[in-house]
């Protein structure tokens, strides 16, 4: 249990540092597109102004605001490969400027011109270079800028920005798995204590029991029978039951407990439960009806997976309306399937979260029908050690119990 929670503790860890350290990374690849297309566009936009070309620079000329104030300086006219094209009203390319870039043909300047104007948008992208498309009287003139050196330079800030994250991400995560074993202590003391308790109350108690059970066998034997030494062996009974119990939890609480594991016929336990089940609740007016598909196997705990059979077998006869069905089925898909429904009348009033929480009675008043409300946590708890689960859900007048085991 303490190293299931210790687990628990570094994967909830490790998947906020990666939802956040994500997030923080999706933020700056954001606004690193969102400023390389912006100084992508101040470039095109000096160049479309001025006829084509780039203009001379002109320090009296008021700067961009921050971050682009330093975006246009006198060195950026030598520095700036771009090429220009004008188009006619009719769509035909009318005249070619290419002097500043010397690694394209005409033929692609052509291709870039109609690829532009094919996506109907003032801005964008085509290949490496940044267009602007201006509407002019005569047409269009159409200006690209080689965004080449400023991708790549975005393109290593985030990188080494990726790679710090993930190196930061790492780091904690390191630090979070050597003092996850600090954070979990007081637990796994507590844990400890309380196992250690149970072990002590056990011995403790069962001895006192035999006693009195042994003295109720003296007594009986020579003032005979009577209604109050049948209520204190019955209130023993009970008490030496709930230990039992007390100790068959904690012991499912170890995750190190080995179990049998070997090929187990589950379809042969079930119909021997329903079986042995069918007497009880003919008894008690209720109808059980069970569905099995044949032949389904799973590797597992043959003793372990009875007794999960019999404990939603029980509580489904316990807790089934008079006169009402028990309806059980097994059957195997990805993995075996086992549910067991039972007509209730009160479902609606059943918190089915609490079900499974130890000692937990759905009878406020807590009146004893021979059960501690402790099956439901032992069943789930055989089905978690199968690498399964067992749910409760609701219907219109029933409550039903599916176990799913995953160890095959």
């Amino acid at each position: 249990m303490i190293v299931s929670l210790q687990r628990k503790f570094i994967l909830i860890s490790a998947i906020s540092i990666f939802v956040v350290f994500s997030g923080i990374f999706l933020v700056l690849v954001f606004f690193s597109n969102r400023q390389l297309d912006r100084t992508m566009d101040t470039l095109a936009d000096a160049i479309s102004f001025n006829d084509g070309v780039f203009p001379e620079f002109d320090p009296a000329q008021p700067s961009q605001p921050f971050p682009y104030d330093n975006i246009i300086t006198e060195e950026t006219r030598f520095s700036t490969r771009f090429f220009t094209v004008w188009v006619d009203d009719a769509g035909h390319i009318t005249h070619i400027n290419i002097d500043s870039v010397s690694s394209i043909s005409e033929e692609q300047v052509e291709d870039f011109a109609q690829t532009a104007l094919s996506e109907g948008t003032r801005r964008g992208w085509v290949s490496d270079y940044r267009y602007r498309v201006v509407e002019t009287d005569t047409g269009s003139t159409l200006v690209f800028v080689n965004g080449t050196m400023n991708r790549s330079m975005s393109g290593r800030l985030l990188l080494t920005a990726f790679l710090v994250l993930l190196g930061s991400a790492f780091l904690i995560l390191a630090l979070i798995i050597i003092i996850s074993k600090r954070v979990v202590h007081p637990v796994a003391e507590s844990y400890e204590k309380q196992k250690q308790f149970i072990t002590d109350a056990n011995h403790e108690l069962k001895t006192p029991l035999t006693l009195i059970l042994s003295n109720l066998d003296i007594v009986e034997a020579d003032v005979g029978k009577n209604e109050w030494l049948d209520d204190i062996r019955s209130e023993s009974e009970r008490m030496g039951l709930l230990i039992n119990q007390m100790v068959t939890l904690c012991r499912m609480d170890e995750s190190d407990t080995p179990l049998a594991l070997a090929d187990v016929d589950l379809s042969g336990v079930v119909d021997d439960t329903v079986s042995e089940f069918q007497a009880l609740a003919a008894d008690r007016k209720k109808k059980l009806t069970a569905s099995v598909e044949p032949g389904v196997h799973c590797r597992g705990d043959e003793a372990l997976l009875r007794r999960l059979a019999a404990i939603l077998m029980d509580n489904a006869v316990k807790y089934c309306d008079a006169g009402g069905e028990i309806r059980v089925s097994l059957r195997c898909r990805h993995h075996p399937v086992f549910t067991v429904e039972n007509t209730y009348a009160e479902v609606d009033r059943l918190e089915l979260d609490r079900l499974f929480d130890r000692f937990y009675r759905a009878d406020k008043a807590r009146t004893f029908t021979g059960s501690f409300g402790s099956g439901l946590s032992i069943a789930q708890s055989i089905a978690k050690k199968h690498k399964g689960s067992v749910t409760a859900y609701k219907k219109e007048g029933v409550i039903g119990f599916r176990a799913e085991l995953k160890e095959r």
